[in-house]
């Protein structure tokens, strides 16, 4: 994910904070030093207040990446693996590779990241069992009892986040755990991956809608709940209806086969002149007759209001490379949409054959789910 920073590896999986963590940070030190303010409290209890508050999120978002590792270690045992994990304000994020439609597979994978905070809770539990006989003992000295009890505070804190993080992920709404525990049980009696994931979709957007009806009445922080739980349900759904009518499909049903090539002498004027004349927005560049790049539109522009000249080679992309005409159309979309590639040339034992744009998949996947299914390959 953009702008953000690997805090470092575990398992093989990056760990990654994004920028939006720090406002989180500086809020609840911001809050803690105005009650502190309001509070006509010393500057040492100010600070240490306001460590302890932000020392508690960071515990808590450890936590979190312990959920989200439950996750990707559960789904590494069915042979998928995760990108990385990120830390945002509303919680973590694990990309995985991809999401198996065994219904079985994909319950055990949900369940694995809560199972982790019942097994943090427990260990929690036992720990402020061992800690009660331990502060009573050291019950002679003020500045110790007050240290443990804030300790013991601290601790009785966090088990109850964890539990509270149990109980918010088993709600059945997507993106949330427990709808896709609702989606593998629904697909594993009904036999269709695609229905579940509707019907689980549909009860998510309903939570949504009942979570934002509370905001307006009680906690606003409810309505930003809702927003994100309606539109990642809705998200899921549509990104499974795509790959269901993408299925068995090669690349080279939804390439274009009328386009211009360009090559990397050729001046940004002429990328500029056939913009103009035509609808196509990304142009492979050859050379030699071998795929080197692709030149975007937005690349055009920027190199355009910057010196206004250069050569197509100058500012080309190569970062995303070709894809054979015979590859999968839906692992294609997928690492097209990660990659942030809009376009791709499509190549036939090396040789340009055509070129696939999420505009084209787009198109394709409206025409199918028009036919109302997905033509053989």
């Amino acid at each position: 994910m953009k702008w953000s920073l690997k805090l470092g590896t575990v398992a093989g999986i990056g760990i990654f904070v994004h920028w939006t963590f720090s406002i989180l940070i500086g809020w609840i030190v911001f809050a803690d030093v105005a009650e502190g303010l309001k509070r006509q409290q010393s500057p040492t209890n100010i600070a240490a207040e306001a460590s302890e508050g932000a020392l508690f999120i960071i515990a808590i978002f450890a936590c979190v990446v312990l959920h989200e590792l439950g996750h990707a270690l559960m789904a590494r045992r069915y042979g998928v693996r995760t990108q990385d994990i990120t830390l945002l304000p509303i919680g973590g994020v694990a990309r995985l590779e991809r999401m198996p439609e065994d219904p079985v597979q994909e319950f055990w994978i949900a369940v694995a990241g809560p199972a982790v905070n019942v097994a943090i809770a427990a260990v929690l539990f036992l720990v402020l069992a061992l800690l009660g006989g331990g502060v009573q003992l050291l019950s002679w000295g003020d500045i110790t009892v007050d240290a443990f009890e804030r300790f013991d505070e601290f601790l009785v804190n966090l088990l109850k986040v964890n539990l509270l993080l149990v109980v918010f992920n088993a709600i059945p709404a997507f993106p949330m755990d427990g709808g896709r525990v609702l989606r593998a049980v629904l697909a594993h009696f009904w036999g269709d991956y695609v229905r579940a994931t509707q019907a689980a979709a549909s009860v998510g957007q309903l939570v949504a809608i009942g979570f934002g009806f509370l905001g307006l009445f009680g906690n606003p922080f409810l309505i930003f709940i809702a927003l994100f739980v309606f539109i990642g349900a809705q998200e899921e759904a549509n990104l499974v209806q795509m790959r269901s009518l993408m299925k068995g499909l090669p690349v080279r049903s939804a390439m274009m086969t009328r386009y211009r090539a360009l090559s990397p002498d050729d001046s940004l004027e002429v990328a500029t002149t056939e913009l103009l004349a035509s609808a196509q927005q990304d142009f492979p560049v050859l050379s030699d007759g071998q795929v080197v790049g692709l030149l975007r539109r937005g690349d055009v522009i920027a190199a355009l209001a910057n010196d206004g000249g250069g050569r197509v080679g100058d500012v080309m992309q190569s970062g995303c490379g070709t894809v054979e005409d015979t590859e999968m159309l839906a692992s294609t979309f997928q690492r097209m949409r990660e990659g942030g590639c809009s376009a791709l040339p499509v190549v036939h034992h090396g040789q340009l054959v055509g070129l696939i744009t999420l505009e084209n998949v787009g198109e394709l996947m409206m025409i199918n789910s028009a036919r109302g299914r997905a033509p053989a390959a």
